[in-house]
């Protein structure tokens, strides 16, 4: 693992794997027992356009060319839906819902779930957003005061659920609820079968992998958090105007609604991806800006230009560049979907590469974004990529952190908008101290995560 150190020409390398063989990253992989995907990734995964990913009883097909990407994800024919892996792991968290679900079974989904998904417009949910930040603003006054140390990764997870909380059931989130569903969160993802390394090289395609009951467990807690949310939307006396109530009144072609358990299950995808998501991402901006105390000056300076001492509104984030490239540079290092696994349900090509039945085909946000062929310095925090003069530097299809084709996240605007407004205010009233940087390093299991939560303490600016 290599640490965030400075390179020639300034370059900053924050935190990531250090590649190895195929067979030293099979038996690292294994030996580890952690889970963590990137330990299977070989340097040649780097590198490569298309090609299998080390040796298995199961072919594994890494796609890794923009246009094969495209392909995969865009799936015209209906060849690629998610992988069984993904569908049987998550399955007890969210059920046959729109995130995992396919045919005519999305078709249907997504047609009910749309007239929701509008409700996610930034403008409409940018309260929300301000009114969980405020939240957060005096939670981290309180710590400063203290001068305690706190779990970044929890510290997000509580936002950016309060925030996605508001927006879909008109309420904050608990204190309690809050902790209860993160601590089951984080134990569903490092336990959950998909990521059990053994059974992913051992076993043959569509062998159902059985879960253990904590995981099943922590599954029922969740659920069960989100339905007493729901069933405020449920009581016939009570009336919202937010993406629940709209997720309720829903009604398919045939004039058919969601059963509670269908609620529970599309309103989860909503929060759990709501929050999860952003929160991997901004534990690692605010990682990444705490290690380095000169870009957190331009942001503020950014920040003073563009807002002066007043509020910062809607039509102020716009006009953050260097913030939201701060943030899009963060999606690229440590996108929080590390992997998007397909899997071919007929033997077929991917351009001219065959691929048998039955094979998971991996494309991998983190290998595309740290691609050698796509990217100048790939493994350098380097934000400024993004500006319009370095445009042809960019390799198109090569960035996909909210995914392409008819699966693309309905919410890419919504984290984006809610991420320069979080790190513009934050960082403002605050600076941020690593308390352990030593001991950061990303593990990705169904998200990129630090593999041990990162300890920070907070001080007024």
């Amino acid at each position: 693992m290599e640490g965030f150190a400075a390179r020639p020409g300034g370059a900053f390398v924050p935190p990531h794997p250090t590649p190895r063989s195929p067979v030293v990253a099979l038996f690292r992989a294994l030996l580890e027992g952690e889970g963590d995907l990137l330990g299977l990734l070989p340097a040649e995964a780097y590198t490569m356009p298309i090609g299998p990913l080390g040796y298995s009883r199961r072919s594994i097909v890494v796609v890794n060319e923009p246009r094969l990407v495209r392909q995969v994800l865009v799936d015209a024919d209906g060849i690629f839906p998610k992988s069984d892996l993904m569908v049987n792991a998550l399955e007890p968290l969210i059920g046959d819902s729109i995130f995992v679900s396919s045919g005519a079974t999305w078709k249907r989904q997504r047609q009910m779930m749309d007239p929701a998904l509008t409700l996610m417009r930034v403008n409409r949910a940018f309260p929300c957003m301000e009114a969980g930040i405020e939240a957060a603003e005096a939670t981290l006054a309180e710590a400063a005061a203290s001068a305690g140390s706190f779990s970044l990764d929890l510290a997000m997870s509580h936002l950016t659920a309060d925030i996605i909380c508001r927006s879909v059931f008109s309420t904050s989130l608990q204190s309690r609820v809050a902790h209860e569903v993160f601590d089951a969160f984080t134990f569903f993802e490092r336990s959950v079968a998909q990521v059990e390394i053994r059974r992913l090289i051992m076993d043959r395609a569509w062998t159902r992998i059985p879960q253990t009951q904590a995981v099943l467990d922590s599954c029922a807690l969740i659920r069960r958090s989100l339905g007493e949310l729901l069933d405020s939307h449920l009581d016939a006396g009570q009336r919202f105007d937010d993406i629940a109530s709209a997720v309720v009144a829903a009604h398919d072609v045939d004039g058919r609604a969601f059963t509670r358990e269908e609620l529970i299950d599309q309103l989860g995808v909503l929060f759990l991806a709501g929050h999860e998501t952003s929160a991997s991402a901004l534990t690692w901006v605010f990682y990444l800006l705490a290690s380095r105390p000169d870009f957190v000056a331009r942001l503020r300076a950014e920040v003073a230009a563009v807002c002066g001492d007043g509020p910062i509104g809607f039509e102020h984030t716009k006009r953050l560049v260097f913030t939201r490239n701060v943030f899009r540079e963060t999606l690229r290092l440590y996108p929080p979907i590390t992997f998007l696994p397909r899997v071919a349900n007929e033997a077929t090509r991917i351009g001219d590469y065959r691929v048998k039945r039955g094979a998971l085909i991996m494309v991998a946000p983190w290998l595309l974004h740290r691609h050698r062929s796509y990217w100048t310095n790939p493994n350098a925090f380097d934000p400024d990529r993004f500006l319009p003069e370095r445009e042809a530097e960019m390799t198109p299809g090569a960035y996909i952190p909210f995914g392409i084709g008819p699966r693309i996240c309905a919410g890419a605007a919504f984290a984006t908008v809610e991420a320069v407004l979080l790190i513009a205010r934050l960082f403002r009233r605050f600076d941020f101290h690593l308390a352990e940087p030593q001991q950061v390093r990303p593990a990705a299991r169904l998200t990129t995560r630090p593999a041990r939560q990162i300890r920070m303490r907070v001080t007024a600016a």
